[in-house]
């Protein structure tokens, strides 16, 4: 670690892998009460586990991002944070902020807290990702805009760099989309056009430039590659993400009311929405390959050329596999659904904030490099049982959307919904289980950083 300022990034990590484990309980509770409807009830009712399940995942991402902005800012700038009080300080108003929010879903009844809160002068609440109170969401704001303008002034007074600049271009436009938040028209179809303005262009969009940057970093400092070289791809990654992203939107237009052309386009840029994701797999192979040091850091390696093939996997192949019109008209919000969902976040931004506190963390806890060989290993345990897992969920779920959609939408004689939902149980239980082995492996991940800590770091081995 070179900047004393990039420390501020430990709170970020911490916070965001306390949350992460909340996310995966609320996950676990949900899965519960596909089985046993009345699991956890009225205690948590599924609509509340659910809300409570996303908004973590969000918040979590989120708290990832700026921890992983603030730790590589600064080093590619060349010079100390702008303002760390300022990041010490939005660290805490967010952190209460969204604890008191998740603790409000829990406590108090929805409509309830609609009016506790206010909602009826700006109503933003009641849609789907982002049931925050309006009150939350204006917190969020400030905390982002004063996040970007201490990264902004950082990389003014410093170095600017490719990864730096992607980076500030796709937290900007994290920040501008969320605006969209606040836009809730009564007419349900305009309701729906400009709330994927949110859900669509951040995870298809602007977080792939923050993906894109942090994983340039991670492979610039492990493998010794020329940044020319790193940058170059980077360039070309997001050109695609961008091109096929923004337009790709149009897969979710297809049956909500919005004109037939976007049938056309929405399937035509949105099967093109993998080439980027397979782009990065090939991008972070090379680089691997073309290394031209061993970093003793394996499990953050790992963690890099993970994400890039979970990522294809998941946004890639299963988007893929239901984005077409005439796929998506049987497909569209079922299990199917939740597959891709799953692998996607798991694959292109879950293992990517997951790889950045590999690599950060033990240099903020005062190591050279890495942590212990037995530290290492244990994480690199980590990361296969939490992949693996993800993988088996998504194929579970896959089946079961298959079977839905056959038994509900496709044979000759249509079941109704619960019918198909007992039918397809089995599948249920097996991602259930499959999910308490993914929170094993998370917990393995958090006892990798303390297990082995009064052991010397992981020696390098010379390049073959």
């Amino acid at each position: 670690m070179k900047y004393q300022s990039q420390k501020v990034a430990k709170l970020y990590f911490i916070a965001a892998i306390g949350l992460f484990v909340g996310q995966i309980l609320f996950g676990l509770i949900m899965g519960m009460q596909y089985v046993v409807g009345d699991f956890l009830f009225p205690e948590i009712p599924f609509n509340v586990a659910r809300m409570v399940h996303t908004n973590l995942l969000i918040v979590w991402l989120l708290f990832g991002f700026m921890g992983a902005s603030y730790y590589l800012v600064p080093e590619e700038a060349e010079t100390e944070l702008f303002a760390p009080w300022l990041a010490h300080l939005m660290f805490w108003v967010f952190l209460a902020a969204g604890a008191a929010t998740i603790l409000a879903y829990l406590l108090v009844p929805y409509a309830a807290l609609a009016e506790l809160t206010m909602n009826d002068l700006l109503p933003t609440m009641g849609r789907e990702f982002l049931e925050q109170p309006t009150i939350t969401k204006i917190g969020i704001v400030i905390v982002v805009l004063a996040f970007l303008f201490n990264i902004g002034m950082t990389i003014l007074k410093g170095r600017k760099t490719v990864v730096n600049l992607v980076l500030l271009m796709g937290l900007t436009g994290l920040a501008v989309f969320f605006l969209f938040a606040f836009y809730n028209p009564t007419n349900l179809v305009m309701d729906k056009y400009y709330w994927w303005w949110v859900v669509h262009l951040w995870v298809e969009g602007v977080w792939e430039l923050i993906l894109g940057s942090i994983l340039a970093f991670i492979l610039i400092k492990t493998t010794g590659v020329d940044r020319e070289v790193i940058e170059k791809w980077l360039y070309i990654i997001i050109a695609m993400t961008l091109i096929t992203g923004i337009v790709g939107m149009g897969h979710h237009y297809y049956w909500i009311g919005a004109p037939e052309f976007w049938q056309w386009w929405g399937s035509i840029f949105s099967a093109l929405e993998p080439i980027p994701f397979f782009m990065m797999t090939v991008y972070a192979f090379n680089m691997v390959n073309k290394r031209r040091r061993n970093h003793p850091n394996k499990a953050a390696v790992l963690w890099a050329l993970g994400t890039a093939v979970m990522a294809f996997l998941g946004a890639g192949v299963w988007g893929f596999l239901h984005t077409l019109a005439p796929v998506n008209y049987y497909t569209h919000g079922t299990q199917i659904t939740a597959a891709h969902g799953h692998m996607a976040f798991y694959g292109a931004y879950v293992m990517i904030v997951l790889g950045m506190i590999s690599y950060s963390m033990p240099l903020m806890r005062g190591r050279e490099l890495c942590n212990s060989a037995r530290s290492q290993s244990l994480e690199m345990w980590s990361f296969w049982l939490m992949t693996i897992s993800m993988v088996f969920i998504t194929l579970f779920l896959t089946a079961a959307g298959i079977l839905q959609v056959y038994l509900q939408r496709f044979s000759d004689n249509p079941m109704d919904f619960m019918v198909v939902q007992d039918k397809i149980a089995l599948f249920y239980w097996l991602r259930e289980i499959t999910g308490v082995i993914f929170l094993i492996g998370l917990i393995v991940y958090i006892a990798s950083f303390f297990i082995g800590q009064d052991e010397p770091e992981a020696t390098v081995e010379p390049l073959k």
